[in-house]
């Protein structure tokens, strides 16, 4: 594999507060010598004998090849942040900050924080683009192997000295006002829509239950938190639950194997949650039977073990 150089995507002449020889020097001699240096430790890893060198210097090269390639790929997303009035957001990369930070000033001074925070340190300030939670989030990277996984950064500020020193010297805020006038976000709002576009990790799919409605734990934790009443029922099944030592405060448990003869005691009036050790069959089967009897029965996705992952509160099974 041969990494090939990305022309220049930001023109420097045009840049406001920032000079033609520090993105110069900043493409050749740092971003070039991260290239080249990435090309080389891949060329030598690509030609070991993995059968007989040694574990360590594989893992070695290995991690030197991931800190290389993420430092090219930040740095070409440095240079394509730049060249636009930092001033003036497009509708939708605005929208989708003031839905995530609460305006685009709390952003931009929560971006600013963090970069002035690496002032005398090293590193990269990211706003990244998280699929599986549909949202954007500022976070810093101490070294270029940091990352948030699966996420896919749409704008980065270099906070090593490389980026400013020749021009700003030590005077990291300058340097960082000229980065936020100089934001091209057409070309951020671009990568944002990209990046929105990226498939969500898979969740649980489980078809034999698909009209079986399930609510997650922390809606359940909301449910009690409000007042408003609802049955648990704990159906873990009793060859489980006969070893079990805690039990969902405010829950009961009940034989799924029983379930005719307890659902009667149960108020159609009051939505029911039911749950087994991991949420896979017995609780979406017991809440499936409830269902069909005519009961707003839901399964607990996660089961206890996702109850107790979010600090829910137990009590002892007794």
């Amino acid at each position: 594999m041969k990494y090939r150089i990305a022309p220049l995507f930001c023109r420097p002449w045009t840049l406001n507060g920032m000079s033609p020889r520090l993105i110069e020097s900043h493409y050749e001699h740092n971003y070039g010598a991260a290239l080249n240096r990435l090309n080389s430790v891949t060329s030598e890893l690509e030609a070991l004998d993995v059968g007989t060198t040694s574990a360590q210097v594989i893992s070695r090269l290995s991690q030197e090849q991931t800190t290389l390639l993420n430092s090219t790929l930040l740095h070409e997303l440095y240079f394509a942040s730049l060249g636009g009035d930092g001033r003036s957001l497009p509708d939708t990369i605005a929208s989708a900050l003031a839905r995530d930070f609460g305006s685009v000033d709390r952003w931009r001074q929560e971006f600013i924080a963090l970069a002035e925070a690496l002032t005398g340190d090293s590193g990269w300030i990211l706003l990244t683009c998280v699929p599986r939670d549909g949202r954007l989030i500022n976070h810093s990277a101490s070294d270029h192997a940091e990352s948030i996984a699966g996420g896919i950064p749409i704008l980065a500020l270099d906070m090593y000295e490389h980026a400013y020193h020749i021009e700003f010297g030590a005077n990291t805020t300058a340097y960082i006002a000229a980065f936020m006038r100089n934001i091209h976000w057409e070309e951020v709002e671009a990568r944002y829509r990209d990046a929105m576009t990226v498939a969500r990790p898979r969740s649980l799919d489980q078809p034999e239950f698909k009209d079986v409605p399930s609510i997650t734990p922390e809606e359940v934790q909301e449910m009690l938190s409000s007042g408003q009443r609802v049955q648990i029922i704990d159906t873990r099944p009793r060859h489980y639950s006969a070893r079990a030592q805690d039990i969902v405060e405010g829950a009961v448990w009940r034989d799924p194997e029983r379930i005719e003869e307890w659902m009667t005691s149960l108020s159609k009036d009051e939505p029911v949650v039911t749950f087994c050790v991991y949420g896979f069959h017995i609780g979406c089967q017991s809440a499936a039977a409830l269902r069909k009897a005519g009961f707003d029965a839901r399964y607990m996705a996660g089961g206890h073990y996702a109850w107790k992952a979010i600090k829910g509160p137990v009590k002892l099974f007794a």
